[in-house]
């Protein structure tokens, strides 16, 4: 570093700092803590829930205001759980932040970008993502401003050059000085597409919504006449009327749903956090599950950012040739991926004193200098060191290339008695050909197999060149690797679609042409998933259902992913699938169970307008059949191990498994009002009947669906039961049921055995029919 660099003071920065002239920026952050508290306490179910209780209250009917403390557990239940995932994902968030070098008070520090302030000497190297518009004051470097132009072309840059932020260095080395922070910066301009993160088209979304969606078009209508027919019945007592109409109006909200899966996504984050894995979208963890085309970047996702040289073939002495590799790696101030390839290879190997080096630039190809012992020694690709020179002379050069197998990248080693100041002499020597290979992540062949297992399509995409991106996916295991091709030579849309459908392998793919093949795919019918670490996957990865990252990547595509690896590790991808198929398999399942009581509610409001009869049941009731058999159970059964293939529709799947238990519940409770209105049974023998019948359909649809069982799932069956008994044996008075006759009994015998056999007849064709809807999916 020049000596006249020395960055700003610690009083300078201050006096920045209090001018507001700082690096703010407006990051993706997580809910606040008081919006986590009127996101879940200001809600339609809620407001419903209070007026509810407030006309419970205004006829004193206080022991069916027992609902509310359900309310009230749901809601706290929802709070406490979004408050662990947003703590979890802060601290990861947090670990994954990469951190900006300056020059302060003439050292070099790291600090967060948003402590930059203007003036700020900025060290950047490959790798960095520029924090802040920047001019060059010292040192060259190459930028890929592909973020802002969608170019991947590198441009140069040098002292008194402007860096613009959100570009990224590929190449060299420098310092810069901020002249432009915060919100004057380009980046603050570009803020809202680069840092977006999209909304995931989540199927479980879209079923709640057109659920919520009819319910609350049904429940005012409904509700109103409703209470005028009830009013007649009861002849005119307002409470009894409030309480058979609460009572109503609260099975048709599926309250519960909403919540819980709230909770259980939640809970997933919160699991997933502790794999290193942050979730900056809560649904996309569905939607990973759903995938069945996952596209992956060669570098940073199935190798590392790491290089290994796997041979030397040598064409003279193997002494000279070490120490002219240490020699070029001491002296190259752009260490990239070949060069600490080289440099660890060469490591123990004595260097010597250069003269003049000469680094790789995109023109020349090759990088060199002219060292002490009166040599110079250079090193490149073979097509550009040995360009335009008699091929004979170097004959046993390119046939010692073309005998190599093409996994690997091959550099040329080569001296001369001459200077590289006027370009490569004429007298140039080959010394050794060396090969370097992409070192593979660990566990990667796993991961691919894992997919492969799961019937998830592999198609690799990268800048590289096709046979190297070829052979990576021929290491990796990946299916149809032999199906590869150079979209160089992809010219119209149409080849480029069919090129998306048909081939598995993609080299020298630019930004743009990235996006247009996950756009084909999408277009095709698949659901995609896109990883990437570079600012060359970023239209990709907004593009794709679902976008993962490397923590260790571009800013930009952390930014604009929903999934980040933190450890950038691929290995994570099984856990992340895995953890969103128990959690939808568990919803679609626990969901059925809300949806049961929304919809014989509806059925049976509407019956009960046209038929004179009182309806049987008060808020009370559902209080004790919905802790016992929908509220505990929905919630075991939704946080239970569930690794099964997602297929099938999500909104189908619940309404078929719902429509048994229903129904059965329906047809009793008509049943019991015909019964009722053509016998002597007394109406407080009624209502208990039909609040028993309620419950067995209901139970019945919970022993059902926990199938197969565990001892967790045994023992919340237990709990259901007898908690349902005891509730109706021992509080009967307190949940306005009675002891019933010998009649009574008798009949409530006779439907039980009839529902039995008619509820499981019902859900096994429903099985049937849920499973034939599947396989449309396949």
């Amino acid at each position: 570093m020049d000596t006249n660099l020395k960055g700003l003071t610690s009083q300078e920065v201050s006096r920045r700092v209090a001018e507001g002239k700082i690096n703010i920026t407006s990051n993706l952050k997580t809910k606040s803590i008081g919006r986590i508290f009127r996101d879940n306490i200001c809600t339609l179910f809620n407001a419903i829930n209070v007026v509810l209780l407030a006309a419970l209250a205004f006829v004193g009917s206080y022991k069916n205001m027992l609902f509310i403390g359900i309310m009230i557990a749901n809601t706290t239940i929802g709070i406490v759980q979004e408050i662990r995932s947003k703590k979890s994902v802060d601290k990861l968030t947090i670990l994954s932040e990469k951190k900006v070098t300056v020059v302060r008070d003439g050292r070099e520090c790291e600090i967060s970008r948003d402590e930059i302030v203007q003036d700020d000497l900025v060290v950047l190297s490959r790798g960095s993502q520029i924090p802040a518009d920047c001019i060059v004051c010292e040192g060259e470097c190459k930028v890929n401003e592909s973020l802002l132009t969608g170019e991947s072309d590198l441009i140069e840059k040098k002292v008194g050059d402007e860096l613009l932020s959100g570009s990224f260095i590929s190449l060299g080395k420098c310092y810069a000085k901020a002249n432009k922070v915060g919100a004057e910066s380009y980046a603050a301009k570009i803020n809202d597409e680069a840092k977006y993160i999209k909304k995931v088209n989540s199927e479980i979304l879209r079923s709640f919504n057109f659920i919520i969606k009819i319910c609350t078009f049904i429940l005012f209508p409904v509700g109103i006449a409703f209470f005028i027919r009830q009013f007649g019945i009861n002849d005119g007592d307002l409470q009894a009327t409030v309480v058979s109409t609460v009572a109503a109006l609260l099975g048709m909200i599926p309250k519960g749903m909403i919540l819980l899966t709230s909770s259980v996504l939640a809970v997933s984050i919160i699991r997933l956090t502790r794999q290193k894995v942050l979730v900056q979208e809560m649904y996309c963890i569905e939607t990973l599950a759903r995938v069945d085309v996952l596209c992956l970047d060669k570098t940073g996702t199935l190798t590392t950012d790491e290089m290994n040289v796997t041979d030397v073939i040598t064409m003279c002495n193997k002494e000279e040739i070490g120490t002219a590799l240490a020699s070029i790696a001491k002296y190259s101030d752009d260490k990239n991926a070949t060069l600490l390839a080289i440099e660890k290879y060469a490591k123990g190997q004595k260097h010597i004193g250069c003269k003049k080096f000469y680094p790789f630039s995109s023109e020349t190809k090759w990088s060199g200098g002219d060292f002490d012992n009166g040599k110079s020694y250079v090193m490149g690709a073979a097509e550009f060191i040995f360009k335009d020179k008699n091929k004979n002379k170097y004959k046993e050069v390119f046939d010692t290339i073309e005998s190599i197998n093409d996994t690997v990248r091959i550099i040329v080693l080569a001296s001369s008695e001459k200077s590289l100041g006027n370009g490569l002499p004429d007298d140039i020597i080959p010394l050794a050909v060396v090969l370097i290979k992409d070192k593979l992540r660990e566990n990667v062949n796993n991961t691919i197999n894992y997919f492969k297992e799961q019937g998830v399509a592999l198609k690799v995409i990268s800048g590289d060149s096709v046979k190297t991106v070829q052979n990576i996916a021929k290491d990796t295991g990946i299916t149809g690797a032999e199906n590869a091709i150079d979209m160089t030579t992809v010219k119209t849309q149409e080849e480029l679609e069919k090129a998306a459908e048909n081939c598995s392998v993609f080299g020298r793919v630019t930004p743009q042409q990235k996006k247009q093949l996950v756009i084909a795919l999408k277009k095709n019918g698949h659901s995609v998933a896109m990883t990437g670490d570079g600012v060359n996957d970023v239209l990709a990865l907004k593009e794709a259902d679902c976008s993962i990252a490397m923590a260790a990547g571009s800013d930009a595509a952390r930014n604009v992913s929903q999934l980040v690896l933190v450890n950038n590790d691929f290995a994570s991808m099984p856990g992340v699938v895995a953890e969103g198929r128990r959690t939808i398999n568990n919803l679609e399942r626990s969901s059925a169970l809300y949806i049961v009581k929304t919809i014989y509610t509806i059925i049976l409001s509407v019956f009960f307008i046209f038929f004179h009869m009182p309806y049987p049941f008060e808020p009370i009731h559902f209080s004790l059949v919905g802790a016992l058999t929908v509220g505990l159970p929905s919630f075991v059964l939704a946080l239970q191990p569930n690794k099964n293939r997602i297929k099938g529709n999500f909104t189908y799947n619940i309404i078929a498994r719902a429509v048994p238990a229903a129904f059965c519940t329906v047809l009793n409770i008509i049943g019991m009002a015909v019964i009722t209105k053509f016998t002597t049974l007394a109406s407080d023998e009624y209502s208990t009947i039909c609040v028993y019948m309620t419950a067995l359909c209901a139970y019945m649809l919970i022993l059902r669906l926990s199938y197969p069982f565990n001892a967790l799932r045994i023992a919340m069956l237990t709990v259901s039961a007898v908690g349902i008994v005891l509730g109706c044996v021992f509080f009967a008075g307190f949940f306005s049921l009675v002891w019933l006759s010998v009649d009574g009994l008798i009949l409530f015998g006779l439907m039980s055995a009839f529902t039995i056999v008619l509820f499981n007849l019902l859900y096994n064709y429903a099985e049937k029919l849920i499973e034939k809807n599947k396989n449309k999916y396949k």
